[in-house]
């Protein structure tokens, strides 16, 4: 069983890249004008979960942060790709 210097050595890099590659699309939307979507709240409040995921897994924590809990079918669907976050 790995322990969490085991885990470090194994994904700190990886991780620390998409960390950058993260700010770096934060920093991208701040520096364009216009404004921005649901995406873009969505994506704050998966950080957020992902800060303070409460007393689940933080994966679990911002893919339910990212899901669209509705419940009632659409007549018919608007697109035919997902967003990637819900409209709220």
């Amino acid at each position: 069983m790995p322990n969490k210097t085991d885990i470090l050595d194994l994904y700190f890099m990886d991780a620390r890249y998409k960390l950058i590659d993260i700010a770096a699309f934060l920093d991208r939307l701040d520096r364009h004008e216009g404004k921005s979507d649901f995406r873009h709240a969505g994506f704050l409040k998966a950080m957020e979960a992902m800060l303070n995921p409460g007393d689940q897994p933080r994966a679990r924590a911002v893919l339910e942060s990212l899901s669209d809990h509705s419940t009632e079918p659409v007549d018919a669907a608007e697109i035919q790709f997902a967003y990637g976050a819900p409209q709220e």
